[in-house]
């Protein structure tokens, strides 16, 4: 309307409210930006972030799902159920997206820690414990991407069984990228106890991931069997 009717001179959409808002909201780096940027020669973002915006892409499928059964006659009996779906599944969504950006904090945390000076005796030992506690907080972060990526192929196989038909192959697809991002996360969970001095102290996350990997599994192998079921 604005372009059409009020003709103002050197008009953008740029200057259009919503659009700075938007902006504003979701951040400066579009999706294609953040592709740039992992294929860049840069180690950030990496393969962690890439999983948590692969989570957080199956959340937002389950999410759809969800939606487009709410509110349909022929579902009414699984409405309640599919709502509360939508919520957990923006939740995780939401979880994934900071994700993405604490996975490139925390490499970065572990590479400015192998920075550090080494001159003397002293700085040997402050800069290994640096080291150590980085590594630390770097198993924690994917490790809390393996946890929310394991709900989010639990939501997808829920949407594949009892969500809107129409949408099953979305459901699997929604599986396919939390598996994908449980597995991926797990593998940085792993790399990063192999460079601790003390491996013992990361075993029960390397425990947990295990676990969690085989639980999306079995949620994803559930999701695949409807989907193949359906669309023949």
């Amino acid at each position: 309307a604005a372009v059409a009717h009020i003709q103002l001179k050197n008009f953008s959409n740029d200057l259009i409210l919503e659009h700075k808002l938007r902006q504003a909201a979701t951040g400066p780096e579009s999706l294609s930006g953040f592709v740039a940027s992992v294929a860049s020669g840069d180690p950030v973002p990496g393969g962690g972030s890439v999983c948590a915006l692969a989570g957080q892409l199956g959340a937002a499928l389950a999410q759809m799902v969800a939606g487009l059964t709410i509110g349909r006659k022929k579902y009414a009996a699984v409405d309640g159920e599919m709502k509360a779906i939508a919520h957990e599944a923006a939740a995780l969504a939401h979880e994934l997206s900071a994700l993405v950006q604490r996975d490139s904090a925390a490499y970065t945390l572990v590479s400015n820690a192998y920075k550090l000076p080494k001159a003397s005796p002293e700085q040997v030992n402050a800069r290994d414990a640096m080291i150590q506690r980085a590594l630390m907080i770097a198993t924690e972060v994917p490790l809390e991407t393996v946890r929310a990526a394991a709900g989010v192929a639990g939501l997808a196989a829920r949407c594949a069984a009892k969500g809107n038909t129409n949408a099953v192959s979305d459901a699997g697809v929604a599986a396919l990228l939390a598996e994908a991002a449980c597995k991926g996360a797990a593998y940085n969970v792993r790399i990063n106890i192999a460079s601790m001095n003390d491996k013992s102290a990361g075993a029960g996350f390397a425990a947990e991931a295990k676990l969690l990997v085989a639980k999306a599994a079995a949620s994803v192998a559930e999701a695949l069997v409807i989907v193949e079921k359906h669309i023949g």
